[in-house]
């Protein structure tokens, strides 16, 4: 019995091992809109979601956008990102899933939880706190190695010849490209006003142009100006606010004054 049983713990163990990580894919999808959402992009989770696993370096695309001939022939080829939220009383709970196309959960975040009471804020502050989870797993692309042939147990003639795959070498991590924006230059000077969570930026209207809401990183902010969601950050001394539009992404300069 005992002898039994240790053959069971192996072959769990070696089943384990035999699992795909996020280190055997290159690409990630990511949907419009998440299951939980009244719209596409709501809030900007997708687009904060988007541009956190390219930051981890994966090559990610919208599933609704023109995708590599790698992907759109074998959709197995790449993760797709799911958020799932947990009903709460005034608690925001979001927990990310990466899934293989098979539907196999290969990465699930811890719960990341936010009790702001502004809707926006919220959801964005518990996304991020659930990709913090991602920031413990190490992540290097290496193509997932061929499995070998089963062995044959000495004395048994197998009905078929047996045929071991060629061993392939490791491919080296592969370096992620940015994206090519559309740059628009800055339209005019706004006046930053500090608000609970963040700014408030105004023109000399005054009108409200844009809504900074502080992230984790310096120089970053999660951005909505009412028709786009997106980020403000600081590149080489000026700021930007980048946002996708019909599936292109747009760099709009900014002269902030603080």
């Amino acid at each position: 019995m005992k002898g039994y049983a240790l053959v069971v713990f192996l072959l769990v163990s070696c089943s384990g091992f035999a699992q795909n990580t996020i280190n055997n894919y290159k690409y990630v999808l990511v949907p419009e809109r998440f299951s939980f959402a009244r719209e596409n992009d709501q809030y900007g989770l997708n687009s904060v979601a988007k541009s956190l696993l390219d930051e981890k370096g994966f090559t990610t695309y919208f599933d609704n956008s023109e995708i590599p001939t790698e992907v759109a022939g074998n959709r197995c080829n790449a993760l797709i990102t799911e958020v799932v939220q947990k009903k709460g009383l005034f608690v925001t709970n979001l927990t990310v899933i990466l899934k293989d196309c098979k539907g196999n959960v290969i990465f699930k975040s811890k719960e990341g939880k936010s009790r702001e009471k502004e809707f926006a804020t919220s959801y964005n502050l518990a996304l991020r706190d659930a990709f913090t989870s991602l920031n413990d797993v190490p992540y290097a692309y290496v193509p997932a190695p061929q499995q070998a042939a089963p062995a044959v147990q000495a004395g048994v003639v197998p009905t078929s010849p047996v045929v071991t795959p060629a061993a392939t070498a490791p491919a080296a991590p592969v370096a992620t490209t940015p994206v090519v924006a559309e740059v628009k230059e800055a339209a005019g000077t706004l006046y930053a006003q500090a608000t609970a969570n963040g700014y408030q930026l105004i023109d000399t209207s005054p009108k409200i142009v844009l809504t900074l809401l502080k992230a984790s990183v310096a120089d970053y902010f999660i951005a909505n100006n009412g028709a786009s969601h997106g980020i403000v950050l600081k590149k080489n001394g000026d700021w930007y606010f980048e946002y996708y539009k019909d599936n292109k992404l747009i760099s709009e300069k900014l002269l902030i004054k603080f």
